[in-house]
């Protein structure tokens, strides 16, 4: 029996409905993971992991990583290989999941449900990317740089703000409002399941263009330009919205450079910047006990103010 490939068993990331600004979120990420991660927070059910494997399907020589809520450190990090040292007498190392999400995707289901060890574990690799490894005899060092993708349901559990803060941009996701949106998830996913290697064949020109902008935008990314006014504005906007500390004025500029590329734009300008403030920006935003209209609102004000029309 043939083996199916990863492209045939994933969802076509061009073939979901909707979600536009989840999509855009993980492009802009595989575009530039330096902008430091997507959360994808939401209902059950919307098409959050089926997007993040879809991605990965579509990009080649990208390993993508499922990262389990009760995994081992063990098999996170890496550790002794007991067969080759008791068989050969050998102490080897046997590499862990960081190891295998390097230069791709890790991503956590239930991020927030993730335990604590293994949260002080992520953002100490996170922050230096790269994995050590010191224990039975062993002395490791790897690189373990990967796009970190979290995805959860906000009634199940918040986040550490410390982990919080390590994803570049978070992302809502509602079920559809439409009908006409329910209808087009449900015929597509029904013409997947009934025949997925036909359905993705349907597909396969589009995840192509997807794949294609991708890699261009790669290319395109070190020569996208960006004036003073374009860093002055992003961190006016920062400093209105209260962000504290540098990162959020970081991973605005870098995820619109990301878009500007993505977008053959030679330079950044005021719509890279409006789109992917909220993304970027709602999920460092202190509450406000007097401002109960919410943090997407907040940063929408100051993008008017910022960027008037």
């Amino acid at each position: 029996m043939k083996t199916p490939t990863r492209a045939a068993r994933a969802f076509p990331f061009s073939a979901i409905a909707g979600q536009d600004e989840m999509k855009l979120a993980l492009l802009i990420a595989a575009i530039d993971p330096s902008v430091g991660g997507v959360l994808v927070f939401g209902d059950r059910g919307t098409g959050k992991s089926t997007a993040v494997r879809g991605l990965a399907a579509l990009l080649p020589r990208v390993p993508m990583v499922d990262l389990p809520l009760g995994a081992t450190e063990d098999r996170v990090v890496g550790a002794l290989n007991l067969e080759r040292a008791l068989a050969e007498g050998v102490k080897a190392f046997e590499p862990g999941l960081l190891a295998r999400a390097d230069r791709g995707f890790l991503y956590v289901d239930e991020v927030n449900l993730l335990e604590d060890h293994l949260v002080d574990l992520l953002l100490d690799v996170a922050a230096s990317g790269e994995n050590v490894v010191e224990r039975d005899g062993l002395s490791v060092r790897h690189p373990a740089r990967f796009v970190l993708v979290g995805s959860g349901n906000p009634e199940e559990g918040e986040l550490r703000p410390q982990l919080l803060d390590r994803f570049g941009l978070s992302v809502e996701v509602r079920t559809p409002p439409d009908v006409a949106t329910r209808v087009e998830v449900m015929r597509r996913r029904d013409a997947f399941d009934r025949e997925p290697e036909t359905f993705c064949r349907g597909w396969r020109r589009e995840d192509g263009k997807v794949r294609a902008r991708v890699e261009d935008a790669r290319e395109r990314l070190p020569r996208v330009d960006a004036g003073d006014g374009v860093l002055e504005g992003v961190a006016t906007l920062c400093q209105k919205v209260g962000t504290d500390g540098l990162r959020a004025e970081l991973t605005v500029f870098r995820a619109a450079r990301a878009l500007a590329a993505l977008e053959n734009s030679p330079c950044i300008g005021p719509n890279h910047v409006r789109r992917v403030a909220p993304p970027a920006l709602r999920h460092r935003l202190r509450r406000d006990p007097l401002d109960e209209a919410g943090s997407t609102p907040r940063i929408e004000r100051a993008l008017a103010e910022v960027y008037p029309a």
